[in-house]
């Protein structure tokens, strides 16, 4: 990926920075609801007599810290950006790499190692409708010889990655020794891909080291063969793409770059359509769609970028606290509100504003940064968008309602009104109460209080769930149903993209109180 921003465009009279880029963070800040590498247990002492040193089994995943922040320093750039790696890729702490996922197929060593000694007394060949079995012996021989080969010449940076590598080498032995007995073992075709990749995260600057690219090039040839093996391996498909998305930046923009960002699409698609329930692959895949919108010509570029938003929308739906999904739709948003801009306003009259888009992004930066307020990049990012918010609310705009106690209303009787949300709910005001809403809110007026029985109040802590409705008693329209423990509340939005703010909104809102974060998300709005 290029390390230099795009210049943005002037707005309201200054020049707007770019949001800092976290990426799904390093490996070694592990976090309960990320798909962690698999693990690599120890190799039984018998089998590597040498080693003179132990390397013990690998401990359960802890729980993240609530405000632990993973990056302590702040962002060499001020900018505004998604959620990618900033700066040069020698810069470990900024750049971090996509997590390898450990899926439902992938075993520790200790349990593969102990399975490979039991097939050792197995003398059945291969499988002969494996369509690698018309290989040569020879021809497979030579295609592990080259994988070994650039396993064992790797050094690690560090006395731990060094002995990291020297357990990588030894279960690279055992797989390759498993293919030689087996060539349609997907299983050990995936494991040894894992451990390519893995390899290619301890390749030093050293001369003597294999390139990176030549290792995770590897590591997908055997994702390849583990997949037309076994078609439904959706482990392999999510970080087969993740090596495909590696190597593509390595590249920077280039049309060698731009075909390999095509193909780690095409996989995180054929993993999220096995595996339709994982939130971090659809995050995954709109990150590989934002990066490829970046390189393709401008008139695709509007199509690309509506897909990445409905895959991080979509990721958010599956987990609504997946804080990096929503930073990065923040981000998405914020970049299409540039381009927006600086193409002269929308096309169309239904097209979004760039000013809504603004506010929208800010909205999805606000909320991860309430969820992870100790993340250094979603507090940068804030104090660049925060201004875009309808302050002091989250957000504002227009819903179609039913009179007040009555619910089920003539159609002629519902009327368009303005609404407003924050921390503590979606309350419905009117044109001639605006300068009201603030004490509304609070509670610390009379004047107040008489508003609030004249309209239509929904407070956070009912709330029950909030979907999208179809349902014939309602105006035509996109409807809006949020089900609290009063009863349901049913609103028409002015279109479905509308519809599709309100309903994250008014989730996000909840989420954060039920994570107990209302009072972060009350200083955002309030200051």
């Amino acid at each position: 990926m290029s390390t230099t921003a795009e210049e943005p465009e002037l707005q309201n009279g200054h020049e707007p920075e770019r949001i800092p880029k976290p990426e799904i963070e390093p490996e070694s800040e592990p976090e309960p609801s990320e798909l962690e590498p698999k693990p690599l247990a120890q190799p039984e002492p018998e089998a590597e007599p040498s080693e003179p040193e132990s390397v013990p089994e690998p401990k359960p995943e802890q729980p993240e810290a609530p405000d632990a922040d993973p990056k302590p320093e702040e962002p060499k750039q001020s900018s505004i950006q998604s959620n990618e790696a900033v700066g040069n890729a020698s810069a470990k702490a900024p750049t971090g790499e996509l997590r390898k996922d450990e899926g439902s197929r992938t075993f520790t060593m200790r349990e593969l190692l102990s399975g490979l000694k039991a097939d050792e007394v197995d003398e059945s060949g291969p499988d002969a409708t494996s369509p690698y079995s018309q290989e040569s012996p020879q021809q497979r021989n030579d295609q592990n010889n080259a994988a070994m080969d650039l396993i064992n010449s790797v050094t690690g940076v560090d006395d731990e990655g060094r002995s990291r590598q020297r357990i990588l080498t030894f279960a690279a032995r055992r797989y390759a020794s498993a293919i030689e007995r087996n060539p349609g073992d997907y299983d050990a075709l995936y494991n040894w891909a894992l451990v390519l990749q893995e390899s290619a995260d301890n390749v030093s600057q050293d001369s003597a080291s294999p390139s990176k690219d030549a290792l995770l090039e590897e590591a997908c040839k055997k994702y390849d063969e583990a997949t037309r093996l076994c078609p439904t391996l959706h482990d392999a498909f999510y970080n087969w793409a993740i090596a495909i998305s590696d190597r593509a930046k390595m590249r920077g923009r280039t049309k060698e770059a731009e075909e390999l960002w095509k193909q780690a699409t095409k996989n995180y698609e054929k993993a999220v359509q096995l595996n339709w329930n994982s939130p971090q692959a659809l995050n995954n895949w709109g990150l590989a769609l934002q990066e490829l919108s970046a390189i393709v010509p401008a008139r695709e570029k509007k199509t690309i970028v509506k897909s990445a938003i409905s895959k991080f929308r979509a990721a958010i739906r599956l987990q609504y606290d997946f804080h990096r999904a929503i930073y990065n739709l923040g981000t998405v948003l914020y970049g299409l509100a540039e381009d927006t801009l600086r193409s002269g306003g929308s096309v169309h009259a239904k097209e979004v504003s760039p000013n809504e888009l603004y506010s929208q992004s800010a909205i999805y930066i606000a909320a991860a940064h309430a969820l992870k307020p100790n993340y250094s990049v979603y507090s940068s990012a804030l104090r660049l968008v925060r201004s875009m918010l309808p302050l002091p609310h989250l957000k504002v705009g227009y819903l179609t309602a039913p009179p007040v106690g009555k619910p089920v209303a003539p159609h002629s009787d519902w009327r368009r009104s303005p609404f407003v949300l924050n921390h503590e709910g979606l309350h419905q005001t009117h044109k001639n109460e605006q300068n009201q809403v603030p004490q509304s809110l609070s509670g610390r007026s009379g004047d107040a209080a008489n508003i609030d029985k004249k309209a239509i109040r929904v407070d956070v802590p009912d709330i029950v769930s909030v979907s999208a409705c179809a349902d014939l008693t309602l105006p035509p329209g996109a409807g809006l149903c949020i089900d609290t423990i009063h009863g349901p509340v049913f609103m028409v939005a002015d279109s479905w993209e509308s519809l599709d703010g309100w309903l994250d909104a008014i989730r996000l809102v909840y989420t954060i109180y039920a994570r107990g974060k209302s009072d972060v998300l009350a200083g955002i709005i309030t200051g």
